[in-house]
């Protein structure tokens, strides 16, 4: 009989579902606002335009709904929802608090390894806004807030901020669309250096005024976009 002991060490496949696929690509489309706050959505339309059944696209509206990008209304039309002020100063309390948390922590442990991949995250980044790709920029300053959890041996802390900032990440795309990006890079240089010299009071200080921002932000566009926001 053959012994199957050394299998038991690995790890199942992580192979997307059809309903991943689908959440992805409605995820980006309503970030990137696509698919735009207030508009109407169906299962039938979904599948069909992607030829699929019914049953992924309705996990996916699921999960959309849990993260409060989509409202579904039994019997009437499923809307996307539109962007709550209250929820987004809500992420960013609790962004500050646990991410402040996370880079001190990181502070800490880092070596020069995880440094120089930072280094070309940066990179990266600054590439993205030369190409003037605000989707590619905004993936890569969350990879590098979710790098800093994982430093820190947080990793599970950036799923909980992912539950909270849906409605913020609408906002920060849009800020992204009328220059922010620049902005956001130039924080992450500087938080960077702050890490580099163990300078904690400069981090926070930083990281407070990076993820504060957005409360500047959510002013300026409502004043613009108020038909994108319901409160």
């Amino acid at each position: 009989m053959a012994d199957n002991s050394a299998l038991k060490a690995l790890e199942p496949l992580k192979i997307p579902s059809v309903a991943d696929t689908i959440f992805e690509e409605l995820h980006q489309q309503i970030l990137s606002l696509e698919l735009p706050p207030g508009t109407k959505i169906s299962e039938a339309d979904v599948a069909k335009a992607l030829g699929v059944s019914r049953q992924p696209v309705r996990d996916a509206f699921f999960r959309l709904s849990q993260l409060g990008f989509l409202l579904i209304r039994p019997q009437r039309a499923t809307v996307i929802s539109k962007i709550s002020k209250a929820a987004v100063l809500r992420a960013r309390f609790v962004r500050i608090a646990l991410e402040v948390a996370c880079w001190t922590a990181a502070m800490k442990v880092i070596v020069e390894d995880q440094f120089d991949e930072l280094d070309d995250l940066l990179k990266e980044q600054k590439a993205a806004i030369a190409q003037n790709d605000q989707k590619l920029f905004h993936a890569l300053d969350d990879d590098l807030h979710r790098r800093i959890c994982k430093i820190a041996g947080h990793e599970y802390v950036w799923a909980l901020i992912k539950e909270q900032k849906a409605h913020m990440d609408r906002v920060r795309f849009i800020s992204l669309t009328i220059g922010a990006a620049q902005r956001a890079y130039d924080d992450h240089v500087e938080l960077l250096a702050a890490l580099r010299s163990g300078n904690r009071a400069k981090l926070e200080e930083t990281l407070n005024e990076h993820l504060g921002r957005i409360e500047r932000i959510l002013v300026q566009i409502s004043a613009e976009k108020p038909e994108y926001f319901q409160d």
